[in-house]
């Protein structure tokens, strides 16, 4: 399926992480102007992200600003101008249980994955609207619909991310407007080469692929739904978990 969204701007924030930069080049190789957000305080890392994917012949613009606050994101898109796609991709985990969870810890997941899709989408969704066109992707997580051991913070977080998409989606369909949700299984990524061997092993064993996904199968997933293919899909979590979790 060729899907051509030349002369769409994107914006994708945590966009040059490992899922993120994938999100980033394969928008930009529909043809779509991408902005990838990034920390600020990373940008030596996002700079390094950005020669890569010059390398591939993308031209990707950075734009650096705090996700968690609601004034830094409204700046931020003010200095980008209209968007016709919202990729809600940034994400950051605390883990621990909940006996031993801090309140920073609650607070910090919560602010990045999910009060920023509210940052972020309060700052389109009108101007979508009013132009009678958008894409809005929300990356949620398996976690968020099946709950995982030391991650209550996570896992509420990334469930409330597809109930933020579901009430929105039902406010803008009619406006030429989507909003979906993606939720990653676990994806071949520095985060997950980072867990010991052997609960990698047994992670592995629970999906039924056999492989841990690769950051290019959300790529696709989410260019699809950006597709104008995709006009009559809305409200919809598309699970990309490799069939560890699955639902009716």
């Amino acid at each position: 399926m060729l899907i051509d969204l030349s002369g769409r701007r994107a914006l994708v924030t945590g966009g040059t992480g490992a899922i993120g930069s994938r999100i980033c080049a394969a928008l930009a190789r529909t043809g779509a102007r991408v902005i990838a957000n990034c920390a600020e305080f990373d940008m030596a890392a996002a700079q390094e992200q950005q020669a890569r994917w010059q390398a591939e012949g993308l031209e990707i613009a950075l734009e650096p600003f705090d996700v968690a606050s609601f004034e830094a994101s409204a700046a931020a898109i003010g200095r980008i101008g209209p968007l016709d796609i919202l990729v809600n991709c940034a994400g950051i985990t605390r883990d621990a249980p909940l006996r031993r969870m801090q309140p920073q810890q609650w607070q910090d997941v919560l602010r990045v994955n999910l009060d920023s899709v509210f940052n972020t989408s309060r700052q389109v969704v009108e101007g979508m609207c009013g132009r009678g066109w958008g894409r809005i992707v929300n990356i949620s997580s398996v976690n968020g619909q099946k709950g995982q051991f030391g991650q209550t913070n996570y896992s509420a977080a990334k469930a409330g991310v597809h109930g933020f998409t579901m009430a929105l989606a039902a406010e803008t369909a009619r406006k030429g407007v989507t909003v979906n949700t993606v939720s990653p299984g676990y994806i071949d990524s520095p985060m997950i080469r980072a867990v010991p061997e052997d609960v990698r092993t047994r992670i592995l064993e629970g999906i039924p692929a056999g492989r841990f996904g690769q950051p290019q199968d959300i790529a696709s997933a989410v260019t699809f739904l950006c597709a104008e293919q995709a006009a009559f899909i809305t409200g919809a979590n598309l699970p990309v978990n490799g069939g560890q979790f699955m639902s009716a």
